[in-house]
């Protein structure tokens, strides 16, 4: 499904600030840092939520980012207009990465065949929204899909979906639904055992502060990164606490494609490289010079470095044996050297 992975996402999302120059520069940026594709998110106020000003649709967790926000003012200055995306997905395109979007509708999903996108992303807090999956799957095109606080049935039941349509190549992400996330709800022990029930590739949607979650995702075998983007967490933005700099975003593509090389694979008796250091183990040799029928004893030998004489497993079976030759000090000791 992916060229190379992990696949890495910079996540665009609202931190745009509705500053178009501002979007196109975070498309350079994101290229410029490594990863292999930016992906927005396709909504509008009106398809997320009703404007109300009260009750559930206020933001009222203590701990949210958002805390006193109203749902719909939130979603009118995180959403990206409808008309960037075009000229966005082009830009990203000519720099060489992939470029997609999540839908969050079916008005947004056909909005998005239109723009004939190579790929769709499920948000983990749609992906018990059967009718868009359905909608997405019947596209079929790629899916990647973030699981959140799915339970395995909702999972099974959203897999279930997808399959009941076609077999679109689907991978399911690890993701933790609080913003920022703290490192330790990851628990990306579950990736194993996710891609194990379902059968599908698996990846991270990291909302961790930090590179370690997704280095550590790719350690596990991930085959996708997503990692929200922000040119400076300074400047604000609505996903600002929680996305990287481009500084620090180039350093996780190169740790995550670092800890991808270092996987390899299953190497047994060192590798082609380590073939020349062979020489520095240890084996026995001639530790003083020794006339020809000189008895072996220890105080005539030693296992020292390098590797040209006998194996030291060897040590008890040529102590006792008796020299054919003069043997000097250095002299790496081989069977053909006594009797």
């Amino acid at each position: 499904m992916f060229e190379q992975t992990p696949f890495i996402i910079a996540e665009l999302s609202g931190n745009h600030d509705q500053d178009f120059e501002l979007a196109k520069a975070m498309v350079h940026a994101a290229a410029e840092a490594g990863v292999d594709a930016i992906k927005l998110q396709t909504y509008t106020p009106d398809t997320m939520t009703l404007d109300i000003r009260h009750g559930e649709f206020m933001v009222s967790e203590s701990d949210s980012l958002w805390r006193g926000s109203n749902l719909y003012d939130l979603y009118a200055k995180a959403s990206t207009p409808w008309e960037w995306h075009k000229p966005l997905f082009e830009l990203a395109e000519s720099l060489g990465l992939v470029a997609f979007s999540s839908p969050f509708d079916l008005s947004a999903v056909a909005f998005l065949e239109t723009l004939n996108v190579p790929l769709y992303k499920i948000a983990s807090f749609e992906m018990t929204d059967i009718p868009l999956i359905q909608a997405v799957a019947r596209t079929g095109k790629p899916i990647i899909m973030s699981t959140g606080m799915a339970t395995k049935d909702e999972i099974d039941e959203a897999v279930a979906a997808i399959r009941a349509i076609g077999d679109n190549p689907l991978t399911l992400l690890k993701c933790t639904s609080t913003y920022p996330a703290k490192i330790e709800d990851t628990n990306l022990v579950t990736m194993a055992d996710l891609a194990k029930h379902t059968g599908c590739q698996v990846g991270l949607s990291d909302h961790t502060q930090g590179l370690g979650a997704a280095v550590a995702a790719t350690a596990l075998g991930a085959t996708v990164i997503e990692k929200h983007f922000v040119l400076d967490r300074s400047a604000g933005g609505v996903d600002a606490a929680f996305s990287m700099e481009p500084e620090e975003m180039k350093a996780l593509v190169e740790a995550c494609r670092a800890a991808k090389a270092a996987l390899g694979s299953v190497t047994y008796g060192g590798s082609d490289a380590e073939q020349a250091a062979k020489k520095y183990r240890r084996s026995i040799y001639v530790a003083t010079d020794l006339p020809a029928g000189t008895v072996l004893s220890e105080m005539h030998l030693k296992i020292i470095r390098p590797s040209l004489g006998l194996a030291p497993k060897y040590w008890p079976d040529v102590l006792g044996k008796t020299l054919i030759a003069d043997a000097q000090k250095g002299q790496p000791l081989a069977w053909d050297m006594m009797t």
